[in-house]
Protein backbone atom coordinates (compact mmCIF):
# COMPACT_ATOMS: atom_id res chain seq x y z
CA UNK A 1 0.00 0.00 0.00
CA UNK A 2 1.25 3.45 -0.87
CA UNK A 3 1.63 5.61 2.22
CA UNK A 4 1.66 9.41 2.05
CA UNK A 5 5.20 10.42 3.02
CA UNK A 6 3.81 13.54 4.66
CA UNK A 7 2.24 11.19 7.17
CA UNK A 8 5.53 9.56 8.11
CA UNK A 9 4.90 10.13 11.81
CA UNK A 10 1.63 8.29 11.52
CA UNK A 11 3.28 5.56 9.50
CA UNK A 12 5.92 5.07 12.18
CA UNK A 13 3.13 4.48 14.66
CA UNK A 14 1.50 2.00 12.32
CA UNK A 15 4.69 -0.06 12.13
CA UNK A 16 5.20 -0.19 15.88
CA UNK A 17 1.56 -0.55 16.90
CA UNK A 18 -0.46 -3.73 16.99
CA UNK A 19 -3.53 -1.92 15.75
CA UNK A 20 -5.67 1.11 16.27
CA UNK A 21 -8.84 -0.03 18.00
CA UNK A 22 -12.31 1.48 18.04
CA UNK A 23 -14.60 0.44 20.85
CA UNK A 24 -18.18 0.98 19.80
CA UNK A 25 -21.45 1.07 21.72
CA UNK A 26 -23.01 -2.08 23.07
CA UNK A 27 -25.19 -2.12 20.03
CA UNK A 28 -24.02 -0.72 16.73
CA UNK A 29 -26.34 1.34 14.53
CA UNK A 30 -24.93 0.20 11.22
CA UNK A 31 -28.18 0.28 9.30
CA UNK A 32 -29.50 3.66 10.21
CA UNK A 33 -32.23 3.96 7.60
CA UNK A 34 -33.66 0.54 8.29
CA UNK A 35 -33.78 1.41 11.98
CA UNK A 36 -35.42 4.77 11.30
CA UNK A 37 -37.97 3.21 8.99
CA UNK A 38 -39.00 0.93 11.81
CA UNK A 39 -39.40 3.98 14.04
CA UNK A 40 -41.55 5.69 11.42
CA UNK A 41 -43.84 2.70 11.14
CA UNK A 42 -43.97 2.39 14.90
CA UNK A 43 -44.93 6.02 15.31
CA UNK A 44 -47.80 5.54 12.89
CA UNK A 45 -48.91 2.45 14.77
CA UNK A 46 -48.96 4.43 18.00
CA UNK A 47 -51.23 6.99 16.41
CA UNK A 48 -53.67 4.41 15.18
CA UNK A 49 -54.11 2.34 18.34
CA UNK A 50 -53.51 2.46 22.04
CA UNK A 51 -49.89 2.07 22.92
CA UNK A 52 -48.66 -1.22 24.29
CA UNK A 53 -45.49 -1.73 26.27
CA UNK A 54 -42.73 -3.70 24.54
CA UNK A 55 -40.33 -5.59 26.78
CA UNK A 56 -36.94 -5.79 25.06
CA UNK A 57 -33.23 -5.86 25.74
CA UNK A 58 -31.42 -2.58 26.15
CA UNK A 59 -27.83 -1.63 25.50
CA UNK A 60 -26.53 -3.60 28.42
CA UNK A 61 -28.64 -6.65 27.88
CA UNK A 62 -28.93 -9.40 25.34
CA UNK A 63 -29.75 -8.52 21.78
CA UNK A 64 -32.64 -10.82 21.06
CA UNK A 65 -33.34 -9.50 17.57
CA UNK A 66 -31.41 -9.85 14.37
CA UNK A 67 -30.90 -6.87 12.13
CA UNK A 68 -33.54 -8.20 9.78
CA UNK A 69 -36.08 -8.31 12.58
CA UNK A 70 -35.54 -4.81 13.94
CA UNK A 71 -38.08 -3.14 11.68
CA UNK A 72 -40.79 -5.58 12.65
CA UNK A 73 -39.94 -5.13 16.32
CA UNK A 74 -40.06 -1.33 16.08
CA UNK A 75 -43.36 -1.16 14.27
CA UNK A 76 -45.60 -2.92 16.75
CA UNK A 77 -46.51 -2.75 20.40
CA UNK A 78 -44.34 0.17 21.50
CA UNK A 79 -45.15 3.38 23.32
CA UNK A 80 -44.68 6.87 21.97
CA UNK A 81 -42.03 7.65 24.60
CA UNK A 82 -40.08 4.52 23.69
CA UNK A 83 -40.24 5.46 20.03
CA UNK A 84 -38.99 8.95 20.77
CA UNK A 85 -35.97 7.51 22.59
CA UNK A 86 -35.31 5.05 19.75
CA UNK A 87 -35.47 7.97 17.33
CA UNK A 88 -32.94 9.99 19.31
CA UNK A 89 -30.47 7.13 19.73
CA UNK A 90 -30.72 5.96 16.12
CA UNK A 91 -30.03 9.44 14.80
CA UNK A 92 -26.99 10.02 16.99
CA UNK A 93 -25.56 6.52 16.62
CA UNK A 94 -26.11 6.63 12.88
CA UNK A 95 -23.99 9.77 12.58
CA UNK A 96 -21.36 8.48 15.00
CA UNK A 97 -21.03 5.18 13.20
CA UNK A 98 -20.75 6.86 9.82
CA UNK A 99 -17.97 9.14 11.07
CA UNK A 100 -16.19 6.23 12.79
CA UNK A 101 -16.20 4.07 9.67
CA UNK A 102 -15.04 6.93 7.46
CA UNK A 103 -12.16 7.78 9.80
CA UNK A 104 -11.13 4.13 9.91
CA UNK A 105 -11.01 3.92 6.11
CA UNK A 106 -8.93 7.12 5.97
CA UNK A 107 -6.40 5.72 8.46
CA UNK A 108 -6.04 2.53 6.44
CA UNK A 109 -5.92 4.31 3.07
CA UNK A 110 -3.69 7.29 3.85
CA UNK A 111 -1.43 6.02 6.61
CA UNK A 112 -1.42 2.27 6.11
CA UNK A 113 -2.65 1.80 9.67
CA UNK A 114 -4.78 -1.30 10.26
CA UNK A 115 -7.96 -0.66 12.20
CA UNK A 116 -10.02 -3.12 14.21
CA UNK A 117 -13.55 -2.05 15.13
CA UNK A 118 -14.48 -3.84 18.33
CA UNK A 119 -18.06 -4.56 19.37
CA UNK A 120 -19.31 -6.05 22.61
CA UNK A 121 -22.91 -7.05 22.00
CA UNK A 122 -24.17 -10.49 21.08
CA UNK A 123 -25.86 -9.93 17.74
CA UNK A 124 -26.37 -13.17 15.83
CA UNK A 125 -26.15 -11.45 12.44
CA UNK A 126 -22.62 -10.00 12.50
CA UNK A 127 -21.48 -12.05 9.46
CA UNK A 128 -24.34 -10.51 7.47
CA UNK A 129 -23.57 -7.07 8.88
CA UNK A 130 -19.92 -7.30 7.88
CA UNK A 131 -20.78 -8.65 4.42
CA UNK A 132 -23.24 -5.82 3.80
CA UNK A 133 -20.79 -3.18 5.04
CA UNK A 134 -18.10 -4.44 2.68
CA UNK A 135 -20.55 -4.58 -0.22
CA UNK A 136 -21.44 -0.94 0.46
CA UNK A 137 -17.78 0.10 0.76
CA UNK A 138 -18.13 1.00 4.45
CA UNK A 139 -15.50 -1.60 5.35
CA UNK A 140 -12.41 -1.71 3.15
CA UNK A 141 -9.01 -3.37 3.14
CA UNK A 142 -7.23 -2.70 6.41
CA UNK A 143 -10.46 -2.30 8.40
CA UNK A 144 -12.07 -5.23 10.16
CA UNK A 145 -15.07 -5.74 12.43
CA UNK A 146 -14.32 -7.86 15.50
CA UNK A 147 -16.98 -8.99 17.97
CA UNK A 148 -15.98 -10.24 21.41
CA UNK A 149 -18.23 -13.32 21.41
CA UNK A 150 -17.38 -14.39 17.87
CA UNK A 151 -13.70 -13.89 18.66
CA UNK A 152 -13.88 -16.21 21.66
CA UNK A 153 -15.77 -18.74 19.55
CA UNK A 154 -12.85 -19.05 17.16
CA UNK A 155 -9.85 -18.24 19.37
CA UNK A 156 -9.09 -20.58 22.29
CA UNK A 157 -8.05 -18.90 25.53
CA UNK A 158 -4.37 -19.62 26.22
CA UNK A 159 -3.93 -21.94 29.17
CA UNK A 160 -1.25 -19.66 30.60
CA UNK A 161 -3.42 -16.53 30.41
CA UNK A 162 -3.70 -14.77 33.78
CA UNK A 163 -6.69 -15.49 35.99
CA UNK A 164 -8.51 -18.58 37.20
CA UNK A 165 -11.94 -20.09 37.40
CA UNK A 166 -13.51 -19.18 40.74
CA UNK A 167 -17.15 -20.21 40.77
CA UNK A 168 -17.66 -20.18 44.55
CA UNK A 169 -19.63 -16.91 44.65
CA UNK A 170 -22.40 -17.77 42.22
CA UNK A 171 -21.63 -21.35 41.36
CA UNK A 172 -21.63 -22.75 37.87
CA UNK A 173 -24.97 -24.03 36.59
CA UNK A 174 -25.26 -24.06 32.79
CA UNK A 175 -28.77 -23.78 31.40
CA UNK A 176 -30.42 -26.88 30.13
CA UNK A 177 -32.54 -27.27 27.03
CA UNK A 178 -35.73 -26.25 28.83
CA UNK A 179 -38.02 -23.32 28.18
CA UNK A 180 -35.25 -20.79 27.70
CA UNK A 181 -35.06 -18.28 24.89
CA UNK A 182 -32.60 -19.40 22.25
CA UNK A 183 -30.66 -17.29 19.72
CA UNK A 184 -29.43 -19.04 16.59
CA UNK A 185 -27.27 -18.36 13.57
CA UNK A 186 -28.46 -20.71 10.90
CA UNK A 187 -28.34 -24.23 12.33
CA UNK A 188 -26.12 -23.23 15.25
CA UNK A 189 -27.36 -22.19 18.68
CA UNK A 190 -25.43 -19.13 19.88
CA UNK A 191 -27.03 -18.48 23.26
CA UNK A 192 -29.75 -19.35 25.78
CA UNK A 193 -31.34 -16.77 28.04
CA UNK A 194 -33.12 -17.26 31.35
CA UNK A 195 -35.38 -14.32 32.15
CA UNK A 196 -37.95 -13.35 34.75
CA UNK A 197 -40.23 -10.78 33.18
CA UNK A 198 -37.96 -8.08 31.77
CA UNK A 199 -34.99 -9.04 33.98
CA UNK A 200 -32.28 -11.24 32.49
CA UNK A 201 -30.98 -13.76 35.04
CA UNK A 202 -28.48 -15.73 32.99
CA UNK A 203 -27.13 -15.97 29.47
CA UNK A 204 -25.11 -18.94 28.25
CA UNK A 205 -23.08 -18.59 25.04
CA UNK A 206 -22.10 -21.50 22.79
CA UNK A 207 -19.53 -22.30 20.15
CA UNK A 208 -20.72 -23.52 16.78
CA UNK A 209 -19.81 -27.09 17.77
CA UNK A 210 -22.33 -26.86 20.63
CA UNK A 211 -19.85 -26.63 23.51
CA UNK A 212 -20.44 -24.05 26.22
CA UNK A 213 -18.35 -20.91 25.64
CA UNK A 214 -19.37 -18.76 28.60
CA UNK A 215 -21.99 -18.37 31.29
CA UNK A 216 -23.08 -14.87 32.30
CA UNK A 217 -24.98 -14.88 35.62
CA UNK A 218 -26.81 -11.88 37.14
CA UNK A 219 -28.78 -11.49 40.40
CA UNK A 220 -31.57 -9.12 41.37
CA UNK A 221 -29.20 -6.91 43.42
CA UNK A 222 -26.93 -6.19 40.46
CA UNK A 223 -24.35 -8.86 41.17
CA UNK A 224 -22.79 -10.48 38.13
CA UNK A 225 -20.23 -13.10 37.24
CA UNK A 226 -18.99 -14.28 33.85
CA UNK A 227 -17.27 -17.63 33.43
CA UNK A 228 -15.29 -18.53 30.29
CA UNK A 229 -15.11 -22.20 29.44
CA UNK A 230 -12.56 -24.38 27.69
CA UNK A 231 -13.15 -26.42 24.56
CA UNK A 232 -14.96 -29.05 26.66
CA UNK A 233 -17.35 -26.55 28.29
CA UNK A 234 -15.58 -26.59 31.67
CA UNK A 235 -14.81 -23.42 33.67
CA UNK A 236 -11.49 -21.87 32.65
CA UNK A 237 -11.57 -18.20 33.77
CA UNK A 238 -14.11 -16.23 35.79
CA UNK A 239 -14.78 -12.52 36.25
CA UNK A 240 -16.78 -10.61 38.85
CA UNK A 241 -18.10 -8.20 36.21
CA UNK A 242 -18.50 -8.02 32.47
CA UNK A 243 -15.93 -5.22 32.41
CA UNK A 244 -13.44 -7.72 33.79
CA UNK A 245 -14.11 -9.92 30.78
CA UNK A 246 -13.71 -6.94 28.45
CA UNK A 247 -10.33 -6.04 29.97
CA UNK A 248 -9.22 -9.67 29.66
CA UNK A 249 -10.20 -9.67 25.97
CA UNK A 250 -8.30 -6.45 25.22
CA UNK A 251 -5.24 -7.93 26.89
CA UNK A 252 -5.48 -10.96 24.61
CA UNK A 253 -5.98 -8.79 21.51
CA UNK A 254 -3.13 -6.38 22.14
CA UNK A 255 -0.74 -9.10 23.35
CA UNK A 256 1.22 -6.45 25.21
CA UNK A 257 1.99 -4.61 21.94
CA UNK A 258 1.78 -0.84 21.70
CA UNK A 259 -1.83 -0.06 20.82
CA UNK A 260 -4.19 2.88 20.52
CA UNK A 261 -7.73 2.47 21.75
CA UNK A 262 -9.96 5.18 20.36
CA UNK A 263 -13.42 5.07 21.88
CA UNK A 264 -16.36 6.73 20.18
CA UNK A 265 -19.28 5.66 22.35
CA UNK A 266 -20.34 7.03 25.72
CA UNK A 267 -21.13 3.65 27.34
CA UNK A 268 -17.80 2.14 26.36
CA UNK A 269 -15.93 5.34 27.28
CA UNK A 270 -16.86 4.75 30.91
CA UNK A 271 -15.44 1.22 30.69
CA UNK A 272 -12.26 2.13 28.83
CA UNK A 273 -11.37 4.69 31.51
CA UNK A 274 -10.77 1.66 33.76
CA UNK A 275 -8.38 0.00 31.30
CA UNK A 276 -4.96 0.97 32.61
CA UNK A 277 -2.13 -0.67 30.69
CA UNK A 278 1.37 0.57 29.96
CA UNK A 279 1.04 -0.60 26.35
CA UNK A 280 -2.32 1.04 25.60
CA UNK A 281 -2.97 4.70 24.86
CA UNK A 282 -6.64 5.55 25.42
CA UNK A 283 -8.49 8.29 23.52
CA UNK A 284 -12.17 9.25 23.60
CA UNK A 285 -13.99 11.07 20.77
CA UNK A 286 -16.98 13.21 21.79
CA UNK A 287 -19.41 13.32 18.88
CA UNK A 288 -22.11 15.63 20.18
CA UNK A 289 -22.86 18.33 22.69
CA UNK A 290 -22.10 17.59 26.34
CA UNK A 291 -24.94 19.94 27.34
CA UNK A 292 -28.63 19.34 27.62
CA UNK A 293 -30.32 20.11 24.33
CA UNK A 294 -31.27 23.68 25.13
CA UNK A 295 -30.65 26.95 23.34
CA UNK A 296 -29.26 28.59 26.45
CA UNK A 297 -25.76 29.12 27.77
CA UNK A 298 -26.93 27.88 31.18
CA UNK A 299 -27.63 24.40 29.89
CA UNK A 300 -26.50 21.65 32.27
CA UNK A 301 -24.15 18.75 31.61
CA UNK A 302 -26.05 15.77 30.27
CA UNK A 303 -26.36 12.99 32.80
CA UNK A 304 -25.04 10.55 30.19
CA UNK A 305 -21.92 12.71 29.75
CA UNK A 306 -21.08 13.17 33.42
CA UNK A 307 -19.01 9.96 33.85
CA UNK A 308 -16.65 11.13 31.10
CA UNK A 309 -16.47 14.87 31.78
CA UNK A 310 -16.08 14.44 35.50
CA UNK A 311 -13.20 12.04 34.86
CA UNK A 312 -11.34 13.68 31.96
CA UNK A 313 -7.96 12.83 33.42
CA UNK A 314 -8.63 9.10 32.89
CA UNK A 315 -7.96 9.46 29.16
CA UNK A 316 -4.68 10.16 27.40
CA UNK A 317 -6.68 12.34 25.02
CA UNK A 318 -10.26 13.57 24.74
CA UNK A 319 -10.99 14.67 21.18
CA UNK A 320 -13.72 17.23 20.58
CA UNK A 321 -15.03 18.18 17.17
CA UNK A 322 -15.00 21.97 17.58
CA UNK A 323 -12.94 24.66 19.25
CA UNK A 324 -16.06 26.19 20.75
CA UNK A 325 -16.88 22.97 22.59
CA UNK A 326 -13.31 22.77 23.88
CA UNK A 327 -13.57 26.32 25.23
CA UNK A 328 -16.87 25.52 26.96
CA UNK A 329 -15.42 22.36 28.51
CA UNK A 330 -12.45 24.31 29.83
CA UNK A 331 -14.75 26.92 31.36
CA UNK A 332 -16.49 24.16 33.31
CA UNK A 333 -13.55 21.89 34.16
CA UNK A 334 -10.45 24.04 33.77
CA UNK A 335 -7.61 24.01 31.26
CA UNK A 336 -6.34 20.53 30.44
CA UNK A 337 -3.50 19.45 28.19
CA UNK A 338 -5.32 16.31 27.05
CA UNK A 339 -8.13 18.13 25.21
CA UNK A 340 -7.80 18.21 21.43
CA UNK A 341 -9.92 19.46 18.55
CA UNK A 342 -10.18 17.31 15.42
CA UNK A 343 -13.17 17.51 13.12
CA UNK A 344 -14.59 14.69 11.04
CA UNK A 345 -12.90 14.31 7.68
CA UNK A 346 -14.42 13.84 4.24
CA UNK A 347 -13.32 13.03 0.71
CA UNK A 348 -13.76 16.45 -0.91
CA UNK A 349 -13.71 17.62 -4.52
CA UNK A 350 -10.86 19.63 -5.95
CA UNK A 351 -10.89 23.14 -4.51
CA UNK A 352 -10.02 24.67 -7.88
CA UNK A 353 -12.84 23.20 -9.91
CA UNK A 354 -15.21 25.54 -11.71
CA UNK A 355 -18.41 26.42 -9.91
CA UNK A 356 -21.60 24.82 -11.18
CA UNK A 357 -24.62 26.86 -12.27
CA UNK A 358 -27.56 26.57 -9.93
CA UNK A 359 -30.84 28.42 -9.31
CA UNK A 360 -30.16 31.12 -6.71
CA UNK A 361 -33.37 30.27 -4.81
CA UNK A 362 -32.88 26.50 -4.71
CA UNK A 363 -32.50 25.31 -1.13
CA UNK A 364 -31.72 21.84 0.22
CA UNK A 365 -31.85 20.17 3.62
CA UNK A 366 -30.46 16.77 4.58
CA UNK A 367 -31.96 15.78 7.91
CA UNK A 368 -33.99 13.09 9.57
CA UNK A 369 -37.53 14.24 10.29
CA UNK A 370 -37.37 14.19 14.05
CA UNK A 371 -37.66 16.72 16.83
CA UNK A 372 -34.00 17.64 17.24
CA UNK A 373 -33.61 18.65 13.61
CA UNK A 374 -36.48 21.23 13.76
CA UNK A 375 -37.33 20.85 10.08
CA UNK A 376 -40.57 22.73 10.76
CA UNK A 377 -38.43 25.81 11.47
CA UNK A 378 -36.92 25.50 7.99
CA UNK A 379 -40.41 25.21 6.50
CA UNK A 380 -41.59 28.41 8.17
CA UNK A 381 -38.44 30.26 7.09
CA UNK A 382 -38.94 29.16 3.49
CA UNK A 383 -42.56 30.31 3.59
CA UNK A 384 -41.40 33.79 4.71
CA UNK A 385 -38.68 33.99 2.06
CA UNK A 386 -40.92 32.73 -0.75
CA UNK A 387 -43.48 35.44 0.03
CA UNK A 388 -40.85 37.95 -1.17
CA UNK A 389 -38.96 35.78 -3.66
CA UNK A 390 -41.26 33.32 -5.48
CA UNK A 391 -38.25 31.46 -6.90
CA UNK A 392 -37.34 30.14 -3.43
CA UNK A 393 -37.83 26.39 -2.93
CA UNK A 394 -36.61 23.76 -0.49
CA UNK A 395 -36.06 20.03 -1.04
CA UNK A 396 -35.80 18.01 2.18
CA UNK A 397 -34.04 14.63 1.98
CA UNK A 398 -34.61 12.31 4.89
CA UNK A 399 -37.44 10.62 6.73
CA UNK A 400 -38.50 10.13 10.28
CA UNK A 401 -41.31 10.03 12.80
CA UNK A 402 -42.07 13.76 12.46
CA UNK A 403 -42.93 13.51 8.78
CA UNK A 404 -46.67 13.99 9.31
CA UNK A 405 -46.13 17.04 11.53
CA UNK A 406 -43.71 18.60 9.05
CA UNK A 407 -46.12 17.91 6.21
CA UNK A 408 -48.88 19.61 8.18
CA UNK A 409 -46.64 22.68 8.65
CA UNK A 410 -46.02 22.77 4.89
CA UNK A 411 -49.77 22.73 4.28
CA UNK A 412 -50.41 25.33 6.98
CA UNK A 413 -47.82 27.80 5.64
CA UNK A 414 -48.23 26.96 1.92
CA UNK A 415 -44.45 26.76 1.78
CA UNK A 416 -42.76 25.56 -1.45
CA UNK A 417 -41.13 22.64 0.34
CA UNK A 418 -40.90 19.10 -1.04
CA UNK A 419 -40.34 16.13 1.27
CA UNK A 420 -38.23 13.79 -0.85
CA UNK A 421 -37.90 11.02 1.74
CA UNK A 422 -34.83 8.89 2.12
CA UNK A 423 -32.77 9.03 -1.09
CA UNK A 424 -29.47 7.08 -1.20
CA UNK A 425 -26.68 9.37 -2.31
CA UNK A 426 -28.66 12.54 -1.53
CA UNK A 427 -25.39 14.29 -0.66
CA UNK A 428 -24.50 14.17 -4.35
CA UNK A 429 -27.33 16.65 -4.91
CA UNK A 430 -25.75 19.39 -2.76
CA UNK A 431 -23.84 20.75 -5.75
CA UNK A 432 -27.06 21.60 -7.55
CA UNK A 433 -28.50 23.65 -4.69
CA UNK A 434 -27.79 27.28 -3.89
CA UNK A 435 -28.05 27.06 -0.11
CA UNK A 436 -28.31 24.51 2.70
CA UNK A 437 -30.43 24.93 5.83
CA UNK A 438 -29.50 23.56 9.27
CA UNK A 439 -31.95 24.30 12.09
CA UNK A 440 -31.10 21.66 14.74
CA UNK A 441 -31.18 22.20 18.49
CA UNK A 442 -27.64 20.86 18.86
CA UNK A 443 -24.99 19.02 16.88
CA UNK A 444 -21.39 17.91 17.08
CA UNK A 445 -19.75 19.05 13.89
CA UNK A 446 -22.39 18.38 11.22
CA UNK A 447 -20.68 16.74 8.27
CA UNK A 448 -23.36 18.08 5.95
CA UNK A 449 -22.02 21.60 6.56
CA UNK A 450 -18.58 20.63 5.29
CA UNK A 451 -20.00 18.62 2.41
CA UNK A 452 -22.22 21.46 1.26
CA UNK A 453 -19.44 24.05 1.53
CA UNK A 454 -17.10 21.78 -0.44
CA UNK A 455 -19.37 22.09 -3.49
CA UNK A 456 -20.14 25.78 -3.05
CA UNK A 457 -23.59 25.30 -1.51
CA UNK A 458 -23.96 28.19 0.96
CA UNK A 459 -24.80 27.06 4.51
CA UNK A 460 -27.46 28.96 6.47
CA UNK A 461 -27.37 27.57 9.97
CA UNK A 462 -28.57 28.23 13.48
CA UNK A 463 -25.73 29.25 15.78
CA UNK A 464 -26.06 26.22 18.05
CA UNK A 465 -23.68 24.13 20.14
CA UNK A 466 -21.65 22.92 18.32
CA UNK A 467 -20.19 23.20 14.87
CA UNK A 468 -21.69 25.97 12.74
CA UNK A 469 -19.76 28.84 14.35
CA UNK A 470 -16.49 26.91 13.97
CA UNK A 471 -16.77 26.67 10.20
CA UNK A 472 -19.08 29.52 9.14
CA UNK A 473 -17.87 33.11 9.09
CA UNK A 474 -21.13 35.01 8.86
CA UNK A 475 -21.46 36.86 5.57
CA UNK A 476 -18.18 35.48 4.19
CA UNK A 477 -18.64 31.75 3.55
CA UNK A 478 -22.20 31.33 4.81
CA UNK A 479 -24.72 32.73 7.27
CA UNK A 480 -25.11 32.24 11.02
CA UNK A 481 -28.53 32.87 12.50
CA UNK A 482 -29.51 33.14 16.14
CA UNK A 483 -30.89 29.76 17.20
CA UNK A 484 -34.65 29.42 16.92
CA UNK A 485 -35.24 32.58 14.86
CA UNK A 486 -36.91 31.51 11.64
CA UNK A 487 -37.19 35.12 10.52
CA UNK A 488 -33.37 35.28 10.65
CA UNK A 489 -33.13 32.31 8.29
CA UNK A 490 -35.59 34.00 5.92
CA UNK A 491 -33.53 37.20 6.09
CA UNK A 492 -30.34 35.31 5.22
CA UNK A 493 -32.05 33.79 2.17
CA UNK A 494 -33.20 37.25 1.17
CA UNK A 495 -29.66 38.61 1.54
CA UNK A 496 -28.21 35.81 -0.59
CA UNK A 497 -30.71 36.33 -3.39
CA UNK A 498 -30.13 40.10 -3.46
CA UNK A 499 -26.33 39.80 -3.53
CA UNK A 500 -24.56 40.65 -6.79
CA UNK A 501 -23.49 37.51 -8.68
CA UNK A 502 -19.77 38.27 -8.16
CA UNK A 503 -20.28 38.41 -4.36
CA UNK A 504 -22.23 35.16 -4.43
CA UNK A 505 -19.39 33.56 -6.41
CA UNK A 506 -16.86 34.87 -3.87
CA UNK A 507 -18.92 33.42 -1.00
CA UNK A 508 -19.09 30.04 -2.71
CA UNK A 509 -15.34 30.10 -3.30
CA UNK A 510 -14.71 30.98 0.36
CA UNK A 511 -16.97 28.11 1.43
CA UNK A 512 -15.03 25.64 -0.71
CA UNK A 513 -11.74 26.89 0.73
CA UNK A 514 -13.00 26.43 4.30
CA UNK A 515 -14.11 22.88 3.55
CA UNK A 516 -10.59 21.90 2.53
CA UNK A 517 -9.59 22.12 6.20
CA UNK A 518 -11.68 18.97 6.67
CA UNK A 519 -10.23 16.86 3.87
CA UNK A 520 -9.26 13.33 4.84
CA UNK A 521 -5.60 14.18 4.39
CA UNK A 522 -5.78 17.25 6.65
CA UNK A 523 -7.75 15.44 9.35
CA UNK A 524 -5.53 12.34 9.28
CA UNK A 525 -2.49 14.57 9.79
CA UNK A 526 -4.17 16.05 12.87
CA UNK A 527 -4.83 12.55 14.18
CA UNK A 528 -1.21 11.59 13.57
CA UNK A 529 -0.07 14.53 15.69
CA UNK A 530 -2.61 13.77 18.43
CA UNK A 531 -1.63 10.10 18.63
CA UNK A 532 1.93 11.19 19.21
CA UNK A 533 0.91 13.78 21.81
CA UNK A 534 -1.32 11.27 23.61
CA UNK A 535 1.48 8.71 23.59
CA UNK A 536 3.84 11.28 25.10
CA UNK A 537 1.34 12.02 27.89
CA UNK A 538 0.91 8.28 28.44
CA UNK A 539 4.67 7.85 28.70
CA UNK A 540 4.91 10.66 31.25
CA UNK A 541 2.08 9.19 33.34
CA UNK A 542 3.29 5.58 33.31
CA UNK A 543 7.03 6.32 33.37
CA UNK A 544 7.30 3.77 30.56
CA UNK A 545 8.32 4.83 27.02
CA UNK A 546 5.45 4.07 24.69
CA UNK A 547 7.58 4.35 21.60
CA UNK A 548 10.83 6.01 20.69
CA UNK A 549 10.14 9.65 19.95
CA UNK A 550 12.56 11.41 17.54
Amino acid sequence: MQIDQNLSNFSDIAVQTAFVVYCVALFLSLFYYGRMQGIIEGRRAVKSEAAKVLVGAGAGGVDKQSYAGEVAQSSSGITADELKEKERKADKLGGMTSALLHRSRAFARLAGTPVSILTFDARPDYPTVEHDLRARGELTDGVQLVNIWDWFRTNPVPQDAPGKADTRKHGFSPLGTGAHESTRRGDHELSRTRSSGSAVGQVDYYREDGTLLASDWRDAEGGRSVTLCDAHGQPLRSFGSVWGLYRFWLDLLTEGEQSFLTVDSKPVAAFIATYKRKNAVVLHVVHSSHLEEEDTEEARIKVSRQPVFENLGAYDSVVLLTQRQKSDVQKLFGARDNLAVIGNGRILPDEERDDVPRPIGAGIMLASLQTRKRVDHAVRAIARAAAVHPEVTLDVYGDGPDRDRVAATITETDAPVRLRGHVPGARDLLGGASFLLLTSTSEGLPLVLVESMAVGCIPIAYDIPYGPADVIKDGTNGFLVRAGETEGVAKAIDTLIRMPPRKVAAMRKAARKTAQQFSDLAITRLWAAEFRAAAARHTAATKTPFWKLP
